[in-house]
């Protein structure tokens, strides 16, 4: 099977829209089976709705988690010329070859719970444009973008976690954000790698500066516009799971910024997502909100590179087991009461 291309917004878009829903019958029997499990009713809480929302959406009334996936996504930002990071845009290089070499968090929780990890360092010596002087990227870089994080999922993934790696892309995740729901630059544009004082009031301004120059435009457009290459990527690989009925765990504020465009592009774009956590980022929770997310943990991480989501993965590891590993009441012998 030959590789997706796509050379327009408009294919992407249609792509998107053609994608399935979740499976109604598989949900009602997941939702059945889980009234008849050796418990009472809710008592497991939140992992029986994980379990009959991952159910609903592999097709089967009792799943299985063996194949999660895992992919990290690199790119440079031209705006980081700006001085809005504590870090140097070299540093992206670095952390793709130290992810290269099992290095990082993003490893050590990967092997943990089981996922394979790819790694996509994206033209890493060609940075999108400054997106306060004009576009951040051609529709021919954008849509190339999207074109390699479609093409990275895998088909036999039955669960799929995002992160990503890119000096400066808090900022544009700011300016994205600010674009698709409004509200002050400020209210979007939080620490980053770290920034305080006059390098967060200068990176406030910087993302106020793009927002104004690009603002009004498609939720696409905004993602060409203000994104980068990682951002865009992140936001194909979410959309191929759609397709491909593969539920998605979103990771932090850069991630929930790249899913965002495709809820603005499409209502219930994100129905096969779950937020795996809310970061210590500022705006986090409010982008989550604005998505209707209810984030699996809060553990003040605000790390990137997927590890949020990375870490939620066990606890759907858990629902599922439970769900489809569980006695019934008649199975067990157990009166139901």
């Amino acid at each position: 099977m030959s590789d997706t291309v796509f050379t327009t917004l408009a294919e992407f878009e249609a792509a998107l829209s053609a994608a399935p829903a979740t499976d109604i019958s598989a949900r009602k029997d997941a939702e059945a089976r889980n009234g008849q499990l050796t418990k009472p009713p809710g008592a497991l809480g939140r992992l029986e709705d994980l379990a009959i929302w991952y159910a609903g959406w592999r097709g089967v009334a009792a799943p299985l988690l063996e194949n999660p996936q895992v992919i990290i996504f690199a790119g440079n930002h031209g705006v980081a010329a700006r001085g809005v990071s504590a870090f140097p845009p070299e540093v992206t290089v670095q952390m793709v070859a130290n992810f290269e070499h099992g290095g990082a968090a993003i490893n050590q929780l990967s092997a943990c719970f089981g996922a394979n990890l790819d790694v996509h360092g994206i033209d890493l010596d060609r940075p999108t444009d400054d997106f306060t002087q004009g576009r951040a990227m051609s529709e021919a870089d954008v849509t190339a973008a999207l074109t390699i994080g479609w093409n990275a999922v895998d088909p036999e993934a039955d669960l799929l976690v995002t992160g990503e790696m890119g000096i400066g892309n808090t900022t544009s995740a700011a300016a994205i954000a600010a674009a698709l729901f409004g509200g002050n630059a400020g209210d979007w544009t939080g620490a980053g790698t770290g920034v305080s004082g006059d390098a967060l009031d200068l990176k406030t301004q910087v993302v106020a500066e793009g927002v104004a120059l690009h603002g009004g435009k498609s939720p696409l457009e905004i993602l060409q516009c203000l994104g980068g290459r990682e951002i865009a990527a992140m936001a194909g690989a979410i959309a191929r799971a759609r397709v491909l009925s593969i539920p998605v765990i979103l990771d932090g504020f850069i991630c929930t910024a790249a899913a965002a465009v495709l809820d603005a592009t499409m209502s219930g774009a994100l129905d096969h997502a779950v937020a795996g956590h809310v970061s210590a980022e500022g705006a986090h929770g409010e982008l989550l909100a604005k998505l209707n997310k209810d984030p699996i943990l809060s553990m003040n991480m605000r790390l990137g590179e997927g590890s949020g989501a990375a870490l939620a993965i066990g606890v759907l590891q858990g629902a599922i087991a439970c769900h489809s590993g569980m006695a019934t009441f008649e199975e067990a012998g157990v009166a139901a009461g």
